[in-house]
């Protein structure tokens, strides 16, 4: 099993090309389900993650060739409506493809999901919005079954969950009639799978507001599409920068996908430019201590709270984490001891006490987000190797993390033991 190992106290400097946004190109991979002939999608990164969804749409005789940078998705030959236990339970991710199943086939068979141990995570508002379009579900030995012919309906979202949202949105795509969406996710994933599925033939408006309308269609021809950006990747890249001391310019960046951690950036010490599609962060000395909430967005990501946990571990005075979209999120804080942080949690709450300094330490990653972070700390900390294990969690959602980290001057390695 592979290690990072990681020799801190070097300012990160230079620039990074940002990939594609894992969060995007997930459920554009499902949607392709719902086209009658072959989709190319573009910038899709290589991650575990999306050769996870690979096999999973291959299983159910979707032809899926993926190369370099692109990626053709050809639905025509698709035999099977079931989503299995084997490989669903990899990734939660993999039950976007119950929306477009029951859309175009009017049956599906998907198992309940699995994926990082963040929470409960339930997916019974991508059930109720199912229902509300006329699906009949039942949960059959792990598996949700799913069969009907679908029609346009008004449906309030009890949280604006981004699954359930792309989930609901897509089979909503094939539904007879008008379907309103209403107190739905903002993200800007979902306007990306708005614009795919438009491309298609689809009819939606609204996405990335709080009401999304659709308007049902016949059927949806195959399109090509560019990925978006991975905000996420992004304002990792910066977050690091920020933890070291650095000066780092993000490429292939969307600053107005950032709005929420530039700002809390630029409070805590970090000048901020912005050109175009790059991103630029020089950092202070040391940073400033700040408060964070994560929200839905466009508030702070809950994808960038572990990650800016361990900046604030080296900051200049107290900070309060607040967690409010996930309740097991702070799984990074008992390693983050081991390395000299000082955090004590208070229910959904971290208080946070910056140290003038980190030590490398061996420790083990728990989860994604969690694995970016302790990667973070280990950039920042003034002595000592820090040994990362288990980072196939990180293999999940960054590629070639090290190789790219060590291009902006960090002395960093994978080795396999």
């Amino acid at each position: 099993m592979d290690k990072i190992l990681i020799r801190g106290g070097k300012p990160l400097k230079g620039s990074v090309q940002v990939r594609g946004a894992k969060n995007a190109a997930l459920p554009l991979m499902a949607a392709a389900i719902l086209a009658d002939g072959p989709c190319t999608l573009h910038n899709v990164p290589c991650l575990h993650d999306i050769f996870s969804m690979d096999k999973l749409l291959a299983s159910m005789g979707m032809s899926v060739e993926f190369t370099g940078r692109y990626m053709t998705l050809d639905a025509s030959a698709m035999n099977s409506v079931t989503a299995p236990y084997e490989l669903v339970r990899k990734m939660r991710a993999s039950f976007f493809v119950l929306g477009p199943l029951l859309g175009k086939f009017k049956k599906a068979r998907v198992s309940l999901p699995g994926g990082c141990a963040i929470g409960t995570r339930p997916v019974d508002i991508h059930l109720k919005g199912l229902e509300a379009l006329g699906a009949r579900i039942c949960i059959d030995e792990g598996y949700v079954v799913a069969e009907g012919e679908l029609t346009g309906a008004d449906f309030a979202m009890d949280f604006p969950s981004v699954g359930a949202t792309e989930n609901i949105m897509m089979a909503a795509c094939r539904a007879k009639g008008v379907t309103r969406l209403s107190n739905v996710a903002r993200e800007p994933e979902i306007a990306d799978l708005a614009r795919f599925l438009n491309a298609m033939g689809a009819q939606i408006s609204g996405a990335g507001t709080d009401l999304i309308t659709i308007v049902g269609v016949d059927s949806l021809n195959g399109a090509e599409h560019v990925v978006i950006a991975d905000r996420i990747e992004a304002g990792t890249f910066l977050i690091a920068a920020m933890a070291t001391g650095g000066d780092v310019t993000v490429l292939n960046a969307n600053a107005d996908h950032l709005p929420t951690c530039l700002t809390k950036l630029r409070e805590a010490g970090g000048e901020i430019e912005v050109h175009g599609a790059r991103i630029r962060v020089k950092a202070p000395e040391r940073p400033k201590a700040i408060d964070i909430i994560t929200q839905p967005y466009p508030g702070f990501a809950t994808d960038l709270q572990a990650q800016t946990m361990a900046m604030l571990a080296i900051a200049d005075g107290v900070s309060v984490i607040r967690e409010t979209v996930f309740e097991n999120r702070f799984m990074q804080v008992a390693e983050l001891a081991r390395m000299g942080a000082q955090i004590d949690l208070d229910g959904n709450s971290a208080i946070v006490r910056g140290v003038p300094a980190l030590s490398g330490a061996p420790v083990m990653a728990s989860d994604l987000r969690a694995s970016a972070a302790l990667i973070i700390a280990g950039l920042a900390a003034k002595k000592g190797e820090t040994a990362i294990a288990r980072v196939y969690h990180i293999d999940r959602g960054y590629e070639r993390i090290e190789e790219r980290l060590a291009g902006l001057g960090a002395d960093i390695e994978r080795v396999h033991d």
